[in-house]
Formats: C-alpha cells, sequence, structure tokens
C-alpha cells in the first residue's frame, strides 16, 4: 500500500510554520503547524477545539471565504489543516496572519458556544484560543510566502 503525502514529512525534523501539504487540482492543502511534533508540547483538546471554532469563523468571514473548503484541528494535536481553492500564497499567509489578530481582539463569547450549535460547547475557551493564535502569529511572522514547502 501507498503512504500519504503526509506521511513522508520527516515530522522529527518539522518546525511551527505553514507548509503546502499537498495540491490537488485547483485545491491547496496547508499545514498550519502551530507545534513542534513528538514533544510534550502539544495542544489540548480545548486548545484545539476552541481555535478551531474562531479561526474557521474568522476564515469563513475573511476575503477567501469563497475559496475556502474545509478548516479543522490535527489529530496529532500539532497543528490545523486549510484547504483553500484557487490559493495565492501570500493571501492565505496574510489572511491567516488577519484571523490570529481577530482572535487576539476577539472580545465575548467562543463562536458556537452553546448545545445548539457545538457537540461539546463546555470545552470551548476563549482564552486559550488567543494564547494560542499569539504564539502562531509570531510563527506566521517569519513565515516567507514565497518557500512554504517542507
Amino acid at each position: 500500500m501507498e503512504k500519504i503525502a503526509s506521511f513522508t514529512v520527516n515530522h522529527e525534523t518539522l518546525l511551527p510554520g505553514l507548509y503546502i501539504s499537498r495540491v490537488d487540482g485547483d485545491i491547496t492543502t496547508y499545514d498550519l503547524r502551530t507545534r513542534r511534533p513528538n514533544t510534550d508540547d502539544l495542544m489540548d483538546h480545548s486548545t484545539m477545539h476552541s481555535c478551531e471554532h474562531m479561526l474557521a469563523t474568522y476564515l469563513r468571514n475573511s476575503p477567501l471565504k469563497d475559496d475556502i473548503i474545509y478548516f479543522g484541528p490535527m489529530g496529532c494535536q500539532t497543528g490545523f489543516y486549510l484547504l483553500v481553492r484557487n490559493a495565492d500564497d501570500a493571501s492565505v499567509l496574510e489572511t491567516l496572519k488577519t484571523a490570529c489578530r481577530d482572535v487576539l481582539a476577539h472580545e465575548g463569547e467562543v463562536f458556537g458556544n452553546s448545545s445548539v450549535e457545538c457537540g461539546n460547547y463546555r470545552t470551548l475557551n476563549l482564552q486559550k484560543a488567543k494564547d494560542e493564535c499569539a504564539r502562531y502569529l509570531k510563527v506566521l511572522d517569519g513565515v516567507d510566502a514565497q518557500n512554504l514547502n517542507y
């Protein structure tokens, strides 16, 4: 059986950043790596879940909203996947930075913070989302949109 592409990336040397995971026709899958893999410094469930709600909402309300296919967490607790149609890497990078800044400036409840809107709303925590977005924004500030290869 063939390995899937993400299993061919050396996770022992992978650092936080923004990477192109794969391109399928007009859809680009971005690896939003917020944590270094295989360390004791992984996102807990509440952090992943809260970031998912906040970033997905801001991304789906951004100028890229019509081209976003999917945003969600990695099961390994080290980041997120973002699938974008007709992606322009520089625009994706700037949109991610803006979304992180929007989370940092957000006041009030986490988006979707009710039993009607979410299947596990009790784990949502705005401060955890803000902390993770602040951490990732520092990483994104050092990313070169011209080189998003692993």
